[in-house]
């Protein structure tokens, strides 16, 4: 099984407890926000990244990575981005892309609301993983750890740390 950790909004923060999960990790997903290339570029130290721009990051990152990302794992289809809404309420544009693409999962950040929802009229699991940084309004700071096999994810669980 797969072992994927999912960040969102780190807003150029990453500590001991983010870095402990990443380390465990098989792939990290970042929906974006992530407040500086030196984020990136630690996390692809550890392992496989699949990271999204988010509206605060910079040309460095815009350059690197895309707004939207499109990818498999094991089998299972995933479409990221950073603002993308949520069941019944996506943002045009990107319910489009979901509508082409088909994926099994649509990630997004932004909201800092940590978020998992099922989406059965488009056959999907949602996942907003709320904010993993310390800038924004949150009081929870929050990470998921999720396992894909065959083409199923496996064993979601949410990470909760306190922001302060």
């Amino acid at each position: 099984m797969k072992k994927i950790l999912i960040l969102s909004d780190t807003h150029n923060y990453l500590d001991e407890a983010i870095l402990s999960h990443a380390r465990t990790a098989d792939e990290i997903w970042h929906s974006g926000d992530i407040g500086s290339l030196q984020v990136l570029e630690q996390l692809q130290e550890i392992t496989t990244v699949h990271a999204v721009y988010g509206n605060i990051d910079g040309q460095d990152l815009r350059i690197r990575i895309p707004k939207i990302a499109t990818f498999e794992c094991d089998g299972l289809k995933v479409l990221m981005t950073h603002i993308g809404g949520y069941p019944e309420k996506y943002e045009p544009s990107v319910k489009q892309e979901i509508l082409a693409y088909k994926p099994n999962i649509f990630i997004s950040g932004h909201s800092h609301i940590l978020k998992v929802m099922n989406d059965a009229k488009l056959n999907l699991l949602h996942i907003n993983p709320g904010a993993i940084g310390k800038t924004g309004f949150h009081q929870k700071r929050t990470m998921i750890e999720l396992g894909i096999e065959n083409g199923a994810p496996k064993n979601l669980s949410v990470i909760e740390y306190d922001r302060w």
